[in-house]
């Protein structure tokens, strides 16, 4: 296999922080290599280093003779060409800037004759003759149609994630023997994810990359590199071997740091006592003990994992949200069409669907925090709800971490007890002189990181998280995995990453055509494989349009008019009861209650232990209806 590039004693600083510590590596023809790594330790650094953007402070870089890179960076660029096609064409070069030209001239004299522009035409042949540009626009229409994008779109008019495709596309158009990408999934939905993973699948070139993606990770990854302390380590293995690979290391580090601190400790002890006899060997000695010291102070401690814990509030009533028929509308389309849903109190539900497609909205109108064209939100008894917004509002820009969370004071109480606020960050990975730094100066995962401080410092019950894995490291992200699994309150999550929704996520809402959003139990997986099957079954169904007499019967049978109207009455009766319940619980509490005769004590006791009964006969009542109008709306849409 062909060398495409060597690195060696590579290193590089910035801010007095060596990022890269005398880094060596190897990138051979057709290799698929992830490089992992905590915020912050260089990854996209080093990339840049690679693609010759940034040049190390020592070191040598030797590269296969007329190498071709293109790197998609983390970043959107701030000023670029104004449609899809030409920014897509700077990947090309010379000769894509000649086909921009060629293709604006042209429409400029199709709409007028313009001698000046005719004569520009004229000259634009002989260049494009010269370098071979008549390729140009077809290669790049070759990219954009993989891609599924608008040759004549305003490229500043499309959303994040369009962007990102686009600058995946200018990446690609040149065909580079190493493609470099930086969080090539960011903020991209599951669709382009997926139609982009099987674009790099056939890829015939090398390919590096930095992601938070597991799955992304396990579908194209051949090698993995992780760059840890200035170091990078190669794993030839893929990204579930690496996992077992790595813990077994980070074991055996520790283990042999505890026993250089123990050498070190005894050499100290020894050395305080005083030299004694056969001083040659007290010399010795001590040059051992100066090595020991010099190979302590030369570690570079591992950086400690977040402790991310949720405050918890007292437990919601069982019924959450109740959304009954909700119809939204915007710009003449229909967002939303006549959904229906019952979140209860322990639910995970994820909600998934293309970009722009009307997921942030939905979040909102079940929060109350946007009015539905058509339909109802109710919401359930004792609700504290903590919400993360993927667009980071609710950080000041302007005031620094500390005071972000903080709000000026110096202390929080977290679960009861007071805690010092830098402490507090220090959870989050944030050092005092980082806590005192402003929002501004921070990168990505860091805000992301800051936003979970800030959401939960306070005591929630239902926690509403949109986006909130773009920009993590995989050990923030699986973290924050664990906690969102036991987390005792309710949940609703919007996100892309499809290992988080199926770790998480108890049921999924997916967004269908036209506005259409339907529930399914499990996560990404689950829906997949539940996809397939109904798929799989209405090719059978159609073949077969007359019901076989036993099918018929077995079909679920329709509500009567009575159960109809107690399927609709049954969530405002459990409010009721709830709401009943909460206040004999605040009265019960109340140490002056105790103070009256005991009978009204008792009366009181009473009727909460009957209101239990009556709820959860409630309950399972409105479990029993609504399965059979499911199992009925399910064969309907069979």
């Amino acid at each position: 296999m062909a060398v495409l590039l060597t690195a060696r004693e590579i290193e590089y600083g910035f801010g007095g922080q060596t990022l890269l510590d005398k880094i060596d590596l190897q990138i051979d023809a057709g290799e698929r290599i992830g490089l992992l790594g905590r915020n912050g330790a260089g990854k996209s650094t080093l990339l840049r280093i690679i693609h010759r953007e940034l040049t190390p402070d020592s070191g040598r870089i030797d590269t296969h003779p007329d190498l071709r890179t293109a790197l998609l960076p983390q970043d959107l660029p701030p000023e670029m060409p104004p449609t899809v096609f030409d920014v897509v064409a700077v990947g090309l070069g010379r000769r894509g800037a000649l086909s921009t030209e060629y293709r604006r001239v042209s429409l400029r004299l199709a709409v007028d004759s313009d001698l000046q522009a005719a004569g520009r035409l004229e000259s634009l042949h002989q260049e494009m003759d010269a370098v071979d540009g008549w390729d140009a626009e077809r290669d790049v229409g070759r990219v954009l149609t993989r891609m599924t994008l608008d040759p004549d779109a305003r490229y500043d008019q499309l959303s994040a994630g369009m962007q990102r495709k686009v600058l995946l596309a200018r990446a690609l158009v040149a065909q580079p023997d190493l493609l470099l990408l930086d969080e090539p999934t960011n903020h991209l939905d599951i669709e382009s994810i997926d139609r982009i993973e099987d674009i790099l699948l056939k890829w015939p070139g090398a390919l590096l990359f930095i992601t938070h993606d597991r799955a992304f990770l396990e579908r194209l990854t051949g090698r993995i590199w992780e760059l840890d302390r200035g170091r990078l380590t190669a794993w030839r293995c893929d990204y579930p071997t690496y996992l077992k690979r790595r813990e077994a290391a980070l074991d055996a580090e520790t283990q042999a740091n505890r026993r250089l601190d123990r050498k070190l400790a005894e050499e100290e002890a020894w050395k305080r006592q005083g030299l004694k006899a056969r001083r040659r060997r007290n010399e010795g000695r001590v040059r051992a003990l100066k090595a020991l010291r010099a190979e302590r102070q030369a570690r570079r401690e591992a950086t400690g994992d977040p402790r991310i814990l949720a405050q918890q509030a007292e437990r919601s009533g069982k019924l959450v949200i109740v959304a009954e028929k909700i119809g939204f509308r915007y710009d003449g389309r229909t967002v939303i069409d006549s959904f229906s849903s019952v979140i209860m109190r322990g639910d995970k539900v994820g909600i998934i669907g293309p970009n722009g497609c009307g997921k942030s909205t939905l979040l909102q109108i079940l929060l109350k925090q946007l009015a539905p064209d058509a339909g109802r939100v109710r919401h359930g008894t004792r609700l504290e709800i903590a919400y993360f917004d993927q667009l980071r509002a609710q950080l000041d820009e302007t005031r620094s971490v500390q005071d972000n969370v903080g709000d000026g004071n110096d202390t929080l109480v977290i679960n009861g007890k007071r805690r010092h606020i830098l402490g507090y960050l220090k959870d989050f990975l944030f050092t005092p002189e980082r806590a005192r730094s402003p929002v501004k100066v921070l990168s990505g995962g860091e805000r992301n990181r800051l936003l979970l401080a800030k959401l939960f410092m306070r005591p929630a019950n239902l926690l509403v998280l949109d986006e909130p894995t773009n920009d993590l490291d995989l050990q923030t992200l699986e973290l924050l995995e664990d906690l969102l699994v036991d987390f005792p309150g309710t949940l609703l999550l919007v996100s892309h990453d499809r290992a988080f929704i199926n770790n998480v996520a108890t049921s999924t809402l997916v967004f269908e055509a036209n506005g259409r959003v339907v529930e399914y139990v499990g996560g990404y997986d689950d829906w997949v494989r539940q996809r397939s099957a109904q798929a799989a079954a209405r090719p059978a169904a159609a073949k077969s349009p007359v019901t076989p007499k036993r099918e018929r019967s077995a079909r679920p049978r329709k509500l009567t008019y009575r159960e109809k109207e107690a399927l609709a009455s049954l969530p405002d009766q459990i409010e009721n009861l709830e709401t009943e319940q909460a206040r004999l619980f605040e009265t019960l509490a109340d140490p002056q209650f105790y103070q009256q005769e005991g009978q009204a004590v008792a009366a009181a006791r009473q009727r909460l232990a009957d209101l239990e009964d009556e709820l959860q006969t409630a309950y399972r009542r409105w479990e029993e209806l609504e399965a059979i109008e499911r199992r009925i709306q399910s064969n309907a849409a069979s």
